[in-house]
Protein backbone atom coordinates (compact mmCIF):
# COMPACT_ATOMS: atom_id res chain seq x y z
CA UNK A 1 0.00 0.00 0.00
CA UNK A 2 1.13 3.53 -0.70
CA UNK A 3 1.43 5.61 2.51
CA UNK A 4 -0.56 8.83 2.78
CA UNK A 5 2.39 11.27 2.45
CA UNK A 6 3.16 9.71 -0.94
CA UNK A 7 -0.22 10.51 -2.54
CA UNK A 8 -1.43 13.45 -4.58
CA UNK A 9 -4.91 14.51 -3.52
CA UNK A 10 -5.69 17.95 -4.85
CA UNK A 11 -6.76 18.71 -8.38
CA UNK A 12 -4.31 21.62 -8.50
CA UNK A 13 -1.40 19.24 -7.83
CA UNK A 14 -2.55 16.90 -10.61
CA UNK A 15 -2.99 19.82 -13.04
CA UNK A 16 0.37 21.36 -12.17
CA UNK A 17 2.16 18.06 -12.71
CA UNK A 18 0.42 17.30 -16.00
CA UNK A 19 0.75 20.81 -17.43
CA UNK A 20 4.18 21.91 -16.19
CA UNK A 21 5.96 18.59 -15.87
CA UNK A 22 7.61 16.32 -18.37
CA UNK A 23 5.69 13.53 -20.07
CA UNK A 24 6.68 10.20 -21.52
CA UNK A 25 4.31 7.76 -23.16
CA UNK A 26 4.58 4.02 -22.97
CA UNK A 27 2.38 1.30 -24.46
CA UNK A 28 0.05 1.01 -21.44
CA UNK A 29 0.96 4.11 -19.37
CA UNK A 30 1.65 7.80 -19.71
CA UNK A 31 3.98 9.10 -16.99
CA UNK A 32 3.97 12.81 -16.06
CA UNK A 33 6.64 14.04 -13.62
CA UNK A 34 7.43 17.40 -12.06
CA UNK A 35 10.41 17.97 -9.78
CA UNK A 36 9.75 20.80 -7.33
CA UNK A 37 12.41 23.19 -6.15
CA UNK A 38 12.69 26.65 -4.71
CA UNK A 39 12.09 28.06 -8.21
CA UNK A 40 8.42 27.03 -7.92
CA UNK A 41 8.00 29.32 -4.93
CA UNK A 42 9.56 32.24 -6.78
CA UNK A 43 6.76 32.04 -9.38
CA UNK A 44 4.29 33.35 -6.82
CA UNK A 45 4.05 37.04 -5.99
CA UNK A 46 3.20 37.36 -2.30
CA UNK A 47 1.32 40.62 -2.86
CA UNK A 48 -0.93 39.21 -5.59
CA UNK A 49 -1.60 35.67 -4.44
CA UNK A 50 -0.63 33.79 -1.30
CA UNK A 51 1.61 30.81 -1.74
CA UNK A 52 -0.42 27.65 -1.11
CA UNK A 53 0.63 25.71 1.96
CA UNK A 54 1.20 22.59 -0.16
CA UNK A 55 3.99 24.50 -1.94
CA UNK A 56 5.79 25.34 1.28
CA UNK A 57 5.68 22.16 3.30
CA UNK A 58 6.43 18.76 1.81
CA UNK A 59 6.37 15.78 4.09
CA UNK A 60 7.83 12.49 2.96
CA UNK A 61 9.24 11.58 -0.39
CA UNK A 62 7.82 11.79 -3.87
CA UNK A 63 4.05 11.97 -4.35
CA UNK A 64 2.05 9.90 -6.83
CA UNK A 65 -1.32 10.40 -8.46
CA UNK A 66 -3.24 7.99 -10.67
CA UNK A 67 -5.65 8.60 -13.52
CA UNK A 68 -7.60 5.50 -14.52
CA UNK A 69 -10.47 6.47 -16.82
CA UNK A 70 -13.51 4.50 -17.95
CA UNK A 71 -11.67 3.71 -21.17
CA UNK A 72 -9.63 1.20 -19.14
CA UNK A 73 -12.69 -0.84 -18.20
CA UNK A 74 -15.55 -1.12 -15.77
CA UNK A 75 -15.24 -0.19 -12.09
CA UNK A 76 -13.84 -3.57 -11.05
CA UNK A 77 -11.14 -3.45 -13.71
CA UNK A 78 -10.27 0.20 -12.98
CA UNK A 79 -9.88 -0.47 -9.26
CA UNK A 80 -7.72 -3.51 -9.95
CA UNK A 81 -5.47 -1.45 -12.25
CA UNK A 82 -5.28 1.35 -9.65
CA UNK A 83 -4.31 -1.11 -6.88
CA UNK A 84 -1.57 -2.58 -9.06
CA UNK A 85 -0.25 0.87 -9.95
CA UNK A 86 -0.24 1.99 -6.30
CA UNK A 87 1.78 -1.10 -5.42
CA UNK A 88 4.28 -0.25 -8.17
CA UNK A 89 4.54 3.35 -6.97
CA UNK A 90 5.44 2.08 -3.50
CA UNK A 91 8.20 -0.02 -5.04
CA UNK A 92 9.82 2.89 -6.91
CA UNK A 93 9.23 5.62 -4.29
CA UNK A 94 12.62 5.12 -2.62
CA UNK A 95 14.41 5.51 -5.95
CA UNK A 96 12.96 8.93 -6.79
CA UNK A 97 14.22 12.28 -5.53
CA UNK A 98 12.22 14.00 -2.82
CA UNK A 99 10.04 16.81 -4.08
CA UNK A 100 8.91 14.91 -7.16
CA UNK A 101 5.26 14.66 -8.18
CA UNK A 102 4.37 11.81 -10.56
CA UNK A 103 1.02 11.32 -12.26
CA UNK A 104 0.42 8.02 -14.02
CA UNK A 105 -2.35 7.83 -16.61
CA UNK A 106 -3.39 4.26 -17.35
CA UNK A 107 -4.22 3.50 -20.97
CA UNK A 108 -6.73 0.80 -21.96
CA UNK A 109 -3.98 -1.81 -22.41
CA UNK A 110 -3.13 -1.56 -18.70
CA UNK A 111 -6.17 -3.68 -17.89
CA UNK A 112 -4.70 -6.75 -19.57
CA UNK A 113 -0.98 -6.07 -19.10
CA UNK A 114 1.07 -8.14 -16.69
CA UNK A 115 2.13 -6.40 -13.46
CA UNK A 116 5.81 -6.92 -14.19
CA UNK A 117 5.34 -5.39 -17.64
CA UNK A 118 3.61 -2.34 -16.13
CA UNK A 119 6.42 -1.97 -13.61
CA UNK A 120 8.97 -2.23 -16.41
CA UNK A 121 7.12 0.48 -18.36
CA UNK A 122 6.91 2.72 -15.27
CA UNK A 123 10.61 2.34 -14.47
CA UNK A 124 11.53 2.86 -18.12
CA UNK A 125 9.47 6.03 -18.31
CA UNK A 126 10.94 7.45 -15.10
CA UNK A 127 14.44 6.54 -16.27
CA UNK A 128 13.84 8.24 -19.62
CA UNK A 129 12.69 11.37 -17.77
CA UNK A 130 15.99 11.32 -15.86
CA UNK A 131 14.48 10.50 -12.48
CA UNK A 132 15.82 6.95 -12.19
CA UNK A 133 19.42 6.38 -13.12
CA UNK A 134 19.52 2.59 -13.21
CA UNK A 135 17.22 -0.32 -12.43
CA UNK A 136 17.17 -1.42 -8.81
CA UNK A 137 19.30 -4.44 -7.90
CA UNK A 138 16.43 -6.95 -7.53
CA UNK A 139 14.20 -5.65 -10.31
CA UNK A 140 13.48 -7.72 -13.38
CA UNK A 141 14.21 -6.18 -16.74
Amino acid sequence: MLPEPYRLHHRADFSRTVRRGQRIGRRDLVVHALVHGYDDLADHDAALAPVPSSGLVRVGGPRFGLIVSKAVGNAVVRHRVARRLRHMCARVADELPEGTDVVIRALPGAATADSEELLRQLRGGLRKLGLLTAPRAGASR
